[in-house]
């Protein structure tokens, strides 16, 4: 709890945001370290001001953050920082992780990194019969195949894609613009308590923040980043969603795109969407093929889907190892001989290396380019 304490007062100090709270961490390795820094300890950390400097060494708020941690074991909350290992491994990935997420819902040994394959599904809250039908049908498909959909709790789509994911027998994540215990809308009261059976609600807001729209787009990257795509479905030129759809493309994801009519204003977004380069979408297979192409994906078809995990099963043992066709020494050979048939995720790459994020990702770039290193939707990598 006292380890919480630091992590929560963090938080509060005025000019800590998520990039600058990470780099602390990274710099220091826990919160409480940061508050016993002195002056020039604390200047070593890249992009600290002096302002921010002084916030933090004469921070007084050490009792705001214990009311909250109060108000956290009181609601049954678990707080997930950087360190936990519960912490959405997807979500770390990206360059502005919240420092520590608010979590309620299931429980019995089951964590937010038991569902390896979560996909966001988002969309317009003033969704038509179309747009409904067709959330329905896809987050069900997704479900069906090991999919854990993930969206954000609005009226329409998202609440379309939750329940959904819930009636074909899968789990939903739940992202929140306001604190955990404030439900918006208030006429998802149920919704709320039947997502907390059969998943996660996440929000990286205090306890009772009212939700206000400056706080959507913070939603919004952690939507996209807790996922290895993004599907939008219905969403008008101004749609929130189109929001999520940017994160996911700055955060690597694959994001796909449901047509719809050419005379809908719904559709307006979505095809500008595809213009750009999104992956158009007229069944489940566009998705599971783009995005898992090199793992067995079954067929969904005419109401025959195949059970859950189907399409992640591994390639017989028989398959041949590719080997490198050119010469390769120091930080490239030893992340290719990390690699194989199966794919890895980039953060698995990282801490199994030991090498920087940013040797990483120009050591996989190279290999790539050597064509011996092939990347896959979510920043999986396997062996060309």
């Amino acid at each position: 709890m006292e380890q919480a304490l630091y992590w929560l007062a963090l938080k509060q100090v005025l000019g800590v945001g998520p990039v600058l709270y990470k780099r602390l961490i990274e710099h220091f390795k826990t919160p409480e370290a940061v508050f016993s820094a002195d002056e020039e300890a604390l200047w070593a950390v890249e992009g600290i001001s002096e302002s921010v400097a002084k916030n933090i060494l004469t921070f007084k708020g050490f009792d705001s953050a214990k009311r909250e941690m109060e108000k956290i074991d009181k609601d049954g909350v678990t707080l997930l920082t950087f360190n936990d290992p519960d912490y959405p491994s997807l979500l770390l990935t990206i360059y502005d992780p919240p420092p520590m997420l608010y979590r309620k819902g299931l429980a019995g040994g089951v964590t937010t990194n038991s569902d390896p394959y979560p996909i966001a599904m988002v969309g317009t809250r003033n969704m038509t019969y179309y747009g409904k039908s067709v959330a329905s049908l896809l987050a069900g498909e997704l479900v069906r195949v090991g999919i854990t959909i993930v969206s954000g709790f609005a009226r329409g789509i998202d609440a379309t894609a939750h329940r959904a994911a819930m009636a074909t027998g899968g789990r939903t994540f739940a992202v929140l613009g306001s604190g955990i215990d404030v439900i918006y809308p208030k006429e998802h009261k149920k919704l709320y308590d039947e997502i907390i059976e059969n998943g996660f609600i996440f929000s990286e807001f205090p306890m009772g923040t009212h939700p206000e729209p400056r706080y959507f787009p913070q939603r919004n990257r952690v939507i996209s980043g807790l996922s290895l795509g993004c599907v939008v479905c219905e969403a008008s030129t101004k749609s929130g969603s189109l929001i999520t759809a940017r994160f996911a493309m700055e955060q690597g994801r694959e994001v796909f795109a449901i047509p719809g009519s050419i005379f809908s204003e719904t559709s307006k977004g979505v095809h500008s969407l595809i213009a750009s380069g999104a992956k158009l979408v007229a069944d489940v297979q566009d998705i599971l093929k783009e995005l898992l192409p090199q793992l067995k994906v079954a067929t969904v078809s005419q109401g025959t889907l195949p059970t859950q995990g189907a399409i992640f099963s591994p390639r017989p043992t028989g398959a041949v190892l590719p080997q490198a066709t050119v010469a390769l020494i120091g930080d490239e050979a030893k992340l290719y001989n990390l690699l194989s048939l199966e794919p890895k995720q980039i953060n698995t790459i990282i801490e199994a290396s030991s090498l920087a994020p940013s040797v990483v990702s120009y050591c996989l770039l190279e290999l790539e380019l050597k064509g011996i290193v092939r990347q896959l939707g979510g920043q999986f990598f396997i062996r060309a």
